[in-house]
């Protein structure tokens, strides 16, 4: 008996919940000291709590701030997982990091995570001071799923004209929910993701085959991408989605939107997380050193 996309979203939950707040040993960053807070945030699909992780140096202004998506399918709410990131950054690019802990599938699939995603997103930008960083210089992004719900907020920003990011990081996005998840090939026998696993995660998050194409939901299948803030693009050879990783690198490129983009070699989707540590631990400096130049402009 084949079960329902919702009960095998639980079950995915349930068994890799905790596997997926693991981060190789070496990527940890240990000896960067953690100082955070939470803040609740209201939006129009419930509120969502937020972690802020602050620089350790003391700054006389205000700091510029970035927005971080984690990760998971759609499906996995561990925001944690970026834990070692938003340490990283927040040392390394001198900015003020909002985790954010959105609604996952199957009990809010689309659009319960990008109303939350966006609408966190322009309370940032509008609440800087009284919660001390600078909300006119911020920036957005995201891993995995997290990078699609940054190039959701990207777009509804630009299309809102309500504040404008003024990087978007998207690494390791899946940004084409129509194609099967079986046509999206990786050059190793065994990629860490599945197409069966994909398919959880896609029918879960967007229950309605209507909405699969929607921009908001397959930002790789838009074609006005013209606007859209300036974008680090980070893809791993092995991911099974790289190639839309690319072709979306492309396509902005194509649009006039400034585009720095990355292939890592030799490694998987997530490697930012699960290693090789040296490839992790660049790509992860890359985004601080580009968030500290676009940040700082």
């Amino acid at each position: 008996m084949a079960f329902s996309p919702r009960i095998q979203a639980r079950g995915v939950q349930l068994l890799l919940g905790r596997v997926m707040s693991r981060v190789h040993k070496d990527l940890r960053f240990t000896d960067i000291p953690k100082r955070t807070e939470t803040v609740r945030v209201e939006t129009d699909a419930g509120p969502v709590t937020c972690t802020v992780y602050r620089p350790s140096a003391a700054a006389s202004a205000p700091a510029p701030v970035y927005v971080n998506f984690h990760g998971g399918g759609f499906v996995i709410a561990r925001p944690e997982q970026d834990d070692h990131i938003c340490r990283y950054i927040a040392a390394t690019a001198g900015c003020v990091v909002i985790n954010v802990d959105y609604a996952v599938a199957p009990q809010r699939p689309y659009p319960a995570p990008v109303t939350q995603a966006y609408d966190v997103t322009a309370w940032v930008a509008e609440n800087g001071p009284a919660n001390n960083w600078d909300g006119s210089r911020l920036a957005v992004g995201g891993h995995s799923a997290g990078a699609s719900l940054t190039a959701a907020v990207c777009r509804t920003a630009r299309d809102r004209g309500a504040f404008a990011p003024r990087l978007q990081i998207i690494d390791s996005a899946p940004l084409d929910q129509v194609a099967d998840p079986a046509t999206k090939q990786s050059p190793i026998a065994k990629p860490l993701l599945t197409p069966q696993l994909m398919r959880v995660f896609t029918a879960a998050y967007v229950p309605d085959p209507a909405d699969l194409a929607h921009p908001l939901v397959s930002p790789g299948l838009a074609d006005d991408l013209g606007g859209l803030p300036p974008a680090l693009v980070i893809t791993a050879e092995h991911d099974r989605l790289r190639d839309e990783g690319d072709a979306y690198a492309k396509a902005l490129e194509a649009a006039g939107v400034p585009v720095t983009h990355r292939c890592f070699e030799g490694v998987d989707h997530y490697f930012t997380h699960t290693g090789p540590a040296p490839a992790g631990k660049e790509a992860i400096d890359l985004m601080a050193t580009t968030l500290r130049t676009a940040l700082s402009a």
